[in-house]
């Protein structure tokens, strides 16, 4: 947490669009508050809320000079975009590097969070509103995910990370629901995999990362 004057978070610990924010804050160093929007309370439908982030969702970001942000990967690139040079640098340079990273940024959205947040969903939320999973559901979200995660096995073999030799924002964002993944006994979709383990064993073994898990 930070001292007076630094970065605003509007979140929750436990979501993770918010843990995605914090965990870059952590790698870059830099000072943040974190004042909690209870979406169990419905805090986040307030008019006073509603003012800075229109869609109701969290997380939203006022940063020392004022400026106000929402939405979690916007923001995430914005902290780097502005404290380029301040701790981890989470975008690589150069043209090529800058176009694998952007790759790997998009295979994380379109091959492995989506399906992510429906199994977690089903195994998880939906468990924590009294319901039941569909697990021929899960099964077959199961199965689209391993075959995504059998082509992460092959870039793997290849680069260190999803996006370059370094760690990156495209590998920051795996964090957050790949954690939900192995909480809700989906372990095996990274440990059957000889390089997606020892990718997930590093990215998730981050101190940052540790230490936002930790708030939860």
């Amino acid at each position: 947490m930070a001292s007076k004057g630094g970065i605003v978070v509007y979140g929750m610990g436990e979501s993770m669009a918010t843990q995605r924010v914090l965990v870059v804050l952590v790698e870059k160093g830099l000072d943040y508050e974190l004042k909690v929007v209870d979406l169990r309370n419905g805090e986040h439908l307030t008019p006073e809320y509603l003012q800075k982030q229109p869609f109701g969702t969290i997380p939203t970001i006022i940063d020392a000079d004022g400026f106000k942000l929402y939405e979690s990967r916007a923001i995430c690139r914005y902290l780097e975009a502005k404290y380029k040079g301040r701790g981890t640098e989470l975008v690589p340079k150069g043209n090529k590097a800058l176009g694998l990273f952007e790759q790997g940024i998009a295979i994380e959205s379109s091959s492995f969070n989506s399906l992510a947040i429906q199994i977690v969903g089903e195994k998880i939320f939906k468990r924590m509103r009294g319901g039941e999973p569909d697990m021929a559901k899960v099964a077959q979200l199961r199965k689209e995910l391993s075959e995504n995660l059998d082509v992460y096995e092959q870039i793997l073999s290849k680069q260190s990370y999803i996006g370059a030799e370094t760690f990156t924002l495209a590998d920051l964002f795996h964090l957050p629901y790949g954690t939900m993944l192995v909480k809700a006994g989906e372990s095996q979709l990274f440990e059957s995999r000889l390089h997606v383990k020892q990718w997930w064993n590093k990215i998730s073994n981050r101190p940052a990362w540790k230490s936002v898990a930790a708030m939860n």
